[in-house]
């Protein structure tokens, strides 16, 4: 499968849930994907108003002929700044993960072995207005094979479905 094809079938199963924007993504990304949820909590009538709870993700789609661990640095750094930019914390704010996935025609063992070692956290106002985590996730399109980091397993049942 190609890189392409990868990124196209990938792209379709986000669509249900994520906006996808093709165009006029961040460079060197050649898509991204953001999910808002917004939930109120009440007590008996809408005037008694709890709470306000929001979550957010951030996705940053990459398309490369070869990943080396100067590639995966410079994209790491970037979807990290890029979305921790578009947070806006509050004291509703529940959590905002920033996620990069990389499509690759090949991941050098280095870089492959890297993946699962990225972590970046953040939290705001001491978790008091929420956190921000990172998810990595990459796959080889020419062997089918892909690695990720803890937070990344979450992507993981998606990238069997494309294969």
């Amino acid at each position: 499968m190609s890189v392409s094809e990868a990124l196209e079938k990938l792209l379709r199963s986000f669509e249900r849930y994520y906006n996808i924007k093709r165009e006029g993504a961040v460079s060197p990304f050649v898509a991204e994907a953001e999910f808002h949820s917004h939930t109120e909590q009440y007590l008996l009538v809408k005037a008694a108003h709890l709470s306000d709870i929001d979550s957010n993700e951030f996705i940053f789609f990459s398309t490369v002929g070869i990943l080396n661990l100067q590639n995966l640095a410079e994209l790491d750094s970037k979807a990290w700044e890029e979305g921790l930019s578009r947070v806006k914390p509050y004291n509703g704010h529940r959590n905002s993960d920033i996620a990069l996935i990389v499509l690759a025609e090949k991941i050098e063992e280095d870089a492959f072995k890297q993946i699962k070692k990225l972590k970046h956290y953040k939290s705001y106002k001491f978790s008091l207005w929420g956190w921000s985590h990172f998810k990595v996730i990459a796959m080889e399109t020419s062997t089918n094979r892909f690695t990720y980091n803890r937070f990344g397993s979450d992507f993981k049942k998606i990238f069997t479905t494309i294969n």
